[in-house]
């Protein structure tokens, strides 16, 4: 029987407690992954076919690599959580916060209708509920920033109303030269057009047990905050990447695409592969310089690429012309990965590469897509519909989609 003496994939191991023992796992595993791969570039050389035990290895140590860069994101996410406990030490609270706290564990709307009096409010919607203070609504808007990797990218703007109406010029401004002394002549008008972000709901419904809510020790507004943060940073991924603009905010992918050559405002230009489902067998990374300098330079020195993990692993095999990969690790723990020097960002609603889809974006999304909160989290108290449990309908309206077309590009898996 023959013993495979090289090093193999790491060993399944207990979940590691702290994020510099993830960090240190992932590592290794991405070490192993290199030399692993470098075997089988060595035997595609050699034999012009890679030896299968040394492809079906490779695989295993990606898929570990990806697990262990999942397992740091958990763990990083974790680490920045408040306690749940409200502690002897907490600030005094608002009228506000002291009034809702009230209507959350007891049901008591008499100190937030006084409330609401008192600062001329209307926050009572047609379906019921208020508004939760604003430490809470600021609080969730921070979580979600830290898991929700578009608004990560994204410019976030805070509108009162329902709609953020945004104007611009598509040919651009009017500006020239002159001498201090010469004549300034007449601009032409400019030709202004509007984009409109609608704010759409999105809802939770958490559910928790009385003895919960009569525990004071515990911070019920932060628990609360912790159960929505999830759901929230979740259909929110999905709506900013692919969302239909009708019930959600209208994701980038579904804007018009056209090719890159022939773009115009209005529609997001695309860079081939020239291979459909796939990469080109010969310098398949040529595809991603081509989508690099497609951008203008203000927008390339702020780019992140945006893709799945799945897709991320197929382009951690890549080498340059020198043989140095071109996905780099990233250099400690809550920190991104780079390919080519440029940021990764990975969203898991990013399609899978596939013939004819856009598994990869890439461009400045601060400049490129907005995201617009209204504010206010508006939650119903409910404890008749699920007893013995306490519901809360927890509400808070979002919107989003492109504010500048030529900010974001796009590869299509096609010929």
């Amino acid at each position: 029987m023959t013993i495979d003496t090289q090093k193999t994939a790491p060993e399944t191991k207990a979940v590691p407690e702290t994020v510099a023992s993830a960090f240190d796992e992932f590592m290794e595993a991405f070490e192993a992954f290199r030399e692993t791969n470098d075997r089988r570039l060595a035997d595609m050389e050699r034999k012009l076919s890679p030896d299968a035990l040394t492809v079906e290895k490779m695989e295993r140590i990606n898929r570990a690599v990806d697990e262990q860069k999942r397992l740091i994101d958990q763990l990083v996410l974790k680490k920045a959580r408040p306690a749940l406990g409200s502690g002897a030490g907490a600030a005094e609270p608002s009228e506000h916060k002291a009034a809702f706290d009230l209507y959350v564990r007891r049901g008591d709307e008499g100190g937030l209708r006084d409330v609401e009096a008192k600062a001329f409010s209307g926050a009572t919607g047609a379906d019921g509920g208020y508004l939760a203070p604003p430490e809470t609504d600021t609080e969730v808007g921070r979580r979600l920033a830290a898991i929700s990797p578009i608004r990560s990218l994204a410019t976030v703007r805070q509108v009162s109303g329902a709609v953020l109406k945004k104007p611009f010029a598509p040919a651009g401004l009017t500006a020239g030269w002159v001498g201090e002394t010469a004549p300034r002549p007449q601009t032409n008008t400019p030709q202004l057009a509007e984009l409109s972000f609608p704010t759409l709901e999105l809802y939770a419904m958490p559910a928790a047990t009385q003895a919960l809510l009569d525990d004071a020790a515990v911070d019920v507004e932060s628990w609360i905050a912790g159960e929505v943060e999830a759901v929230f940073a979740e259909q929110e991924g999905a709506a900013f990447v692919s969302g239909d603009g009708v019930t959600a905010p209208r994701g980038f992918l579904t804007e018009t695409k056209v090719d890159d050559a022939d773009w115009s405002w209005g529609a997001l230009g695309t860079i081939s592969t020239g291979q459909a489902g796939g990469f080109r067998p010969s310098g398949p990374s040529d595809t991603l310089i081509d989508a690099i300098y497609a951008l203008k330079a203000g927008h390339r020195q702020n780019a992140t690429f945006v893709m799945n993990r799945k897709t991320q692993s197929e382009i951690r095999k890549f080498k340059d012309a020198d043989g140095n990969y071109l996905w780099m690790p990233p250099a400690g723990p809550g920190q991104q990965a780079s390919l080519m020097g440029f940021p990764v960002a990975e969203a898991e609603d990013m399609p899978d590469i596939a013939p004819g889809s856009h598994a990869i974006a890439f461009g400045d999304f601060r400049a490129g897509y907005l995201v617009v909160d209204r504010v206010g989290l508006r939650i119903l108290r409910d404890p008749y519909s699920a007893k013995p449990y306490v519901l809360f309908y927890t509400t808070r309206r979002v919107g989003g989609g492109v504010q500048n077309f030529e900010a974001i590009k796009l590869i299509a898996f096609a010929a």
